[in-house]
């Protein structure tokens, strides 16, 4: 989240839901966590919790969010799939790092090829895959068969954005901004970038 989260206009859905996830994903952590660290949790509740009938209301009132009712299994297949190429992305970054081709994820640039199942999980999110993966581009291709499914990595050989760091051929593309990416001018001085996944 935290491309989002330091990217995108303050007032953008796509930042705005972030912060929502992030606020009901820490008031959970905070209610497990009470019964162990009883006062460090009652502490940051009075920051999180906001109990709007109770301000006062202390952490130990506070009840557990009730689990969702009926689990997307379809949801859950897709996004293993994207979490198992993160994973072989993230192991081939990093190789690249070892050999000191690379300092950062977001030096590089990625494409996969993918087959069936996976092909169909990561074009579902074809617009925003760089921000799950963690790079500057990556580039989706339909391996014919599941043999052919491969994961490659390189360098990415443009300018660095000095706002979102990530390495764009569109830096400097505006003469007014010389030193940022074209979707950062448009995230601080346009109507901002549509963000759906990541």
């Amino acid at each position: 989240l935290k491309d989002r989260l330091y990217t995108c206009p303050a007032g953008s859905l796509a930042r705005r839901s972030a912060q929502t996830a992030l606020h009901g994903i820490t008031r959970s952590l905070l209610t497990a966590m009470a019964p162990i660290l009883s006062f460090t949790a009652e502490e940051a509740w009075a920051f999180v919790g906001q109990n709007k009938q109770n301000p006062d209301a202390s952490i130990f009132v506070n009840t557990f969010e009730a689990p969702a009712s009926q689990q997307d299994h379809a949801l859950a297949a897709k996004w293993q799939h994207i979490r198992a190429a993160r994973a072989e992305v993230m192991r081939e970054i990093e190789l690249l790092r070892t050999a000191g081709q690379v300092g950062a994820s977001l030096q590089a640039n990625v494409v996969i090829a993918a087959h069936g199942a996976a092909y169909d999980a990561l074009v579902s999110i074809a617009p925003e895959l760089k921000f799950v993966m963690i790079a500057s581009k990556v580039t989706l291709i339909r391996a014919a068969s599941e043999g052919d499914a491969k994961i490659s990595v390189q360098p990415a050989a443009c300018a660095k954005c000095e706002r979102c760091w990530h390495y764009a051929d569109d830096v400097g593309s505006v003469p007014a901004h010389p030193t940022i990416c074209g979707r950062c001018d448009a995230n601080a001085h346009g109507a901002g970038e549509i963000r759906a996944f990541a």
